[in-house]
């Protein structure tokens, strides 16, 4: 179909090769996540990698070579077992020992690329192929696109799918799909509806999850009203809305303040026979605890337990965390004990929770505990936990402590953020030490930090 796609997309094969040369000849790599896109028949099982290791060197040994489908056949498992590197390193020895690659084995290995965060290498395969006079096929493109998706190139994967378009090359449900679950990522939700409306002028009618993911991006993007019409269109079509959908929708009906329109669609929900997930009854809770209503929330986990669904660690961090803003702290530390009985251990959210309810209440020698318990039970702070603390330090005019924190992030923790330098200008302003504020300011624009208007203000006040 002649030069497929340009240049500065596919390196003509020169990052698979330097890839290639640096390949041990050992197999013995561990890889990382995820399924492979394709959907050959699985192998027999093996018990476990060491197995198909074994047979591996039967077949690169064996005389004539098996074909290359036997070789995919023992690819295919191992690629599901999420053995990304080790399945690279296959493909090399079987190249290497002068077995034929088909368009199958390289979609495989454009996998395992894409997989490793390597896409770069993944599109160079693609350029080998080319070279090779192997035709790619809607899975090599679909697998391209959603490596350079879920690298945050979503202009290179448009730009992809448009030449894959324009050679010729037939888009199936799953490739738009992947476009626009891209352009809902980036709240691009003009450009995700007419995508939308694109697949149906190119004969293509979205199913549930294109018109989910849409959905969900308008719902995100405080756009209720556009995200209602295209739930009314999709159900004039006569496609049922699943429970992501519906949890969306309550989600930003609840957002904006529309308790009763939720609760109508919750109904209608409920009435359709579409059983609520954890999601959908996290939602309610949160909703719950932003209202101060905690009995509700703590009465809607009963609820969902009765209908066999187990709160998740989203469950217990919305509950905790609300409990902790009502200055039910103790009422909070029931729930970790009891997410502790369930097996799921906190989190940093968790624990900041936690803390920030003790610095609610000015009981900053319990905050410290909580903070130092964190970090004995392997919970490493984030930028977040440092900076509840130095705003408790700062209301309490306890500065000279939220300093000696400051310094020991400044050693071992996560990098101070703007806000980190303006609670401690404030706090240092508050008590009459401009000159230790300033200090501040000048360490802050040291380390690349922006003052924000905040900062500016808090400075142009206290000097």
């Amino acid at each position: 179909m002649g030069k497929l796609i340009s240049s500065s997309i596919v390196s003509g094969g020169r990052h698979f090769s330097n890839f290639h040369s640096t390949l041990s000849p050992s197999v013995n790599t561990i890889a990382t996540h995820i399924e492979v896109l394709s959907t050959q028949k699985k192998h027999d099982r093996f018990d476990n990698v060491d197995d198909a290791l074994a047979l591996f060197g039967k077949m690169i040994q064996k005389y004539p070579k098996p074909s290359i489908v036997e070789f995919n056949k023992l690819l295919a498992p191992i690629v599901r077992i999420e053995r990304y590197s080790l399945v690279v390193s296959m493909c090399s020895q079987m190249q290497l020992s002068g077995v034929s690659h088909n368009v199958y084995s390289l979609n495989i290995l454009v996998n395992c690329f894409c997989q490793l965060g390597r896409i770069d290498f993944g599109l160079s395969v693609l350029g080998k192929m080319l070279k090779l006079g192997v035709e790619p096929d809607v899975v090599t493109f679909s697998t391209l696109i959603n490596g350079l998706v879920k690298g945050s190139k979503l202009s290179l994967a448009v730009s992809l799918f448009d030449e894959m378009v324009e050679k010729g090359y037939q888009p199936n449900l799953f490739t738009y799909n992947i476009i626009l679950n891209g352009l809902s990522k980036i709240g691009d939700t003009d450009r995700a509806v007419r995508f939308l409306r694109l697949m149906e002028e190119r004969g293509f009618e979205p199913d549930v999850v294109a018109y989910g993911t849409v959905i969900d991006c308008l719902c995100k993007n405080g756009l209720l009203k556009e995200a209602l019409q295209l739930f009314s269109e999709l159900k004039v079509k006569g496609n049922r809305p699943n429970v992501v959908i519906y949890s969306c929708l309550i989600h930003g009906m609840f957002n904006l303040g529309q308790q009763e329109e939720a609760r109508r669609l919750l109904n209608e929900m409920i009435d359709s026979n579409i059983s609520l997930n954890v999601i959908t009854y996290n939602i309610l809770i949160d909703t719950y605890c932003k209202g101060g209503m905690i009995l509700e929330a703590i009465d809607t986990v009963h609820t969902m337990r009765k209908q066999g669904i187990e709160p998740d660690i989203v469950t217990y961090n919305i509950l905790v965390d609300g409990c902790c803003k009502e200055g039910l702290v103790s009422k909070a530390e029931d729930i970790v004990g009891m997410m502790r009985r369930q097996g799921i251990g906190p989190d940093v959210f968790t624990y900041n929770s936690l803390i920030n309810g003790h610095c609610l209440q000015n009981k900053m020698d319990k905050a410290r505990v909580g903070f130092q318990l964190m970090i004995k039970e392997g919970c490493a702070p984030n930028i977040r936990s440092y900076n509840v603390m130095f705003n408790g330090y700062c209301k309490a005019k306890r500065i000279d402590e939220a300093m000696e924190l400051f310094n020991e992030i400044s050693r071992t923790g996560p990098s101070p953020d703007n806000f980190t330098y303006t609670t401690l200008m404030q706090g240092m302003f508050q008590l009459g030490r401009v000159a230790d504020a300033c200090k501040l300011l000048g360490m802050m624009l040291a380390f690349g930090q922006v003052p924000s208007l905040v900062t500016w203000s808090i400075l142009l006040d206290g000097l």
